[in-house]
């Protein structure tokens, strides 16, 4: 699970585990962590974690994971009864403090978000994390300036801790902004700083990604490669990494059909949660995305509308990943392709209403302004 990445393989090492020894929560607690997760099995995820809770009560990461399965299912309500019922038993981690975040996000209550900000000040482990989703939750809202503010705060915070892969899993989070909003000399600055602190995967898909949504397709590919090299069981770079990077490439060279074909390996999991969003807060979702912008390319209104309503659908896996909100851009375009005016304007209010406090230079920004007014 941690050095190769193989999640099939885990699966059934964790089975194994769990029929030898019946009583031990552990084998559990991977399968609705990380296992079933990374698989888009969240069903089972959940039925994993509430294995472990019943064989302890009392172990922490048990109530983590369900509360977790619950998010990803959309099941906002019963991931807040998960973790309260972890705090009744007087049990809490960091991450219960980022999540109770991520959910208050999902519920558009701001006052919930900053109590778990306010909560985590000073907490190792918590205020780092919880900066770099409030900078997510900026970016969401076309804040950019003040979501790199944020970033580069929990980076900081994260490199005063010596946590190197961390400050630079937040770095990588801010290029991946510039990237997606438009930024393009931006994001390419920025998505080499993260490989000089990190040669972690989920460093450099970010960094690649990056990049190849910035154009430089070269570089993007040459990372790719060397993550396929280096991991090749790894279960999130075989059906994540790799073909969205790819996919990305073929895009920049005008071949979307080539980018499509490339993706059709990432169906399987394409609803799921790789690594990156686990321990970086991005991906969930990217081969998604980019087959939608594949099928733009091709003229494919109806199918690029379909992709991009599964971000919209799956809030809870993408949370205030760029790509949730920009998912609302992209569904207006896919429709005013496809003649279909009053689902385009719609489309393209809710982005506006979302990015009404938006940093007016942002080139995406701009370009969705000027859009909306043709079809009106």
């Amino acid at each position: 699970m941690q050095v190769s990445g193989n999640m099939e393989a885990a699966q059934q090492t964790c089975g194994l585990w769990a029929q030898t020894y019946p009583r031990d929560p552990m084998p559990h607690a991977f399968l609705s962590g990380f296992v079933y997760p990374t698989m888009a099995n969240y069903q089972k995820a959940a039925q994993e974690a509430k294995q472990a809770i019943a064989l302890d009560p009392s172990f922490v990461v048990g109530y983590w994971n369900l509360a977790y399965a619950h998010q990803y299912l959309g099941q906002l309500a019963d991931a807040e009864n998960t973790l309260h019922q972890a705090e009744e038993r007087k049990l809490e981690i960091p991450d219960f403090l980022v999540q109770r975040y991520d959910i208050a996000f999902l519920k558009s209550d701001k006052a919930g978000m900053q109590e778990a900000v306010d909560a985590g000040r000073g907490k190792v482990g918590a205020e780092d994390w919880l900066s770099a989703h409030e900078a997510f939750a900026f970016a969401y809202h076309g804040r950019l300036r003040e979501a790199t503010a944020m970033s580069q705060r929990a980076a900081e915070l994260a490199r005063q801790e010596n946590r190197q892969e961390e400050a630079a899993l937040f770095e990588t989070g801010a290029a991946l902004r510039e990237a997606f909003f438009g930024n393009v000399v931006e994001a390419r600055k920025r998505a080499n700083a993260p490989l000089d602190l990190s040669k972690n995967r989920e460093v450099q898909y970010g960094a690649s990604f990056s990049l190849a949504l910035a154009g430089d397709s070269l570089t993007a590919e040459v990372l790719a490669n060397d993550l396929e090299r280096r991991f090749p069981q790894d279960t999130s770079v075989r059906f994540s990494y790799v073909p969205a990077v790819r996919a990305l490439s073929a895009l920049n060279h005008r071949e979307p059909a080539k980018a499509v074909e490339m993706l059709q390996v990432s169906v399987p999991y394409e609803l799921g949660a790789p690594n990156s969003s686990m321990h970086g807060f991005f991906g969930a979702m990217y081969p998604v995305y980019v087959r939608g912008q594949a099928y733009l390319v091709m003229n494919e209104g109806a199918k690029a509308a379909a992709e991009f309503q599964k971000i919209v659908d799956h809030s809870g896996i993408v949370v205030s990943d760029p790509i949730g909100v920009l998912a609302r851009l992209e569904l207006g375009r896919s429709y005013a392709l496809s003649g279909e005016r009053t689902k385009a304007g719609s489309a393209y209010q809710d982005f506006l209403t979302l990015w009404k406090d938006a940093d007016p230079d942002i080139p995406i920004f701009k370009q969705a302004k000027a859009e909306y007014a043709k079809i009106q």
